[in-house]
This record gives structure tokens, sequence and C-alpha cells, in this order.
């Protein structure tokens, strides 16, 4: 399982093109992929039924580790939007029998937008 907590495991940016090849095993019948956050090799995508996150391992990047995430064991949800000095934003996850899962989002990404998501698929 991926360490949530450590800060440099998941530093994302937004996708401008997601590229769902590598999860497209995962996805089950009538699953559709949101949005897609990614590093240099790792990624994070919202679907319509849950959080899926990549973690690529070792050099040549052939082991990879995937968590599923499922909206329904969310219990609550935290936002820290960027500042003027910290530009970055966070998003931290609480869920039933996993405890906080966090991810930290750079630049220019709408943590409010990645909040309504999870309520809409929550409440």
């Amino acid at each position: 399982m991926i360490d949530f907590n450590s800060d440099s495991v998941f530093k994302l940016t937004r996708s401008k093109k997601p590229d769902t090849k590598v999860i497209e095993p995962l996805l089950i019948t009538g699953e559709e992929v949101l949005s897609q956050y990614q590093t240099i090799r790792d990624s994070v995508t919202f679907t319509n039924k849950r959080i899926i996150a990549l973690n690529v391992q070792g050099i040549t990047g052939k082991k990879k580790d995937f968590t599923s995430l499922p909206y329904s064991k969310i219990q609550a949800f935290s936002i820290k939007t960027a500042g003027t000095f910290d530009m970055d934003s966070e998003l931290e996850i609480y869920f039933s029998g996993l405890g906080k899962v966090k991810f930290e989002f750079s630049g220019e990404n709408n943590a409010l937008e990645i909040g309504k998501l999870i309520s809409e698929k929550v409440l």
C-alpha cells in the first residue's frame, strides 16, 4: 500500500490529457474517469466510483502499486487551498478502516473542484 503521509510521493498537477491505459484493466463496467492528476511517474485518478492511486516503483517502472479508494468509505475530508506564499493545496480524506490519506497539489489546481466531486459522491 502507498504511504500517503509521505509528502514526496504525491505532489500532483492536473493532467491536461489523462492517460488511462495503465488503469483501464481495473475499471469496472460503467466506471468513467472524471479527472487525473500526476507527478512524473505516479498518478491519482478520480472516477465516478472511486479514487485510484498509482505508485510506479523501481528503476524501470515495471512494478506498479495500485490503491483503490472507494468513495463509499469516506468519512470526512479537508481541503487547504493555496495561498500567497504557499502555492500548493492539500486534500486530506479520512477513510473508514484506513485512516487519513493526504494528496498535495502543486500550482494552479483547484482543490475546491475536487472537494465538490467528493461531496457529490459521498453526501
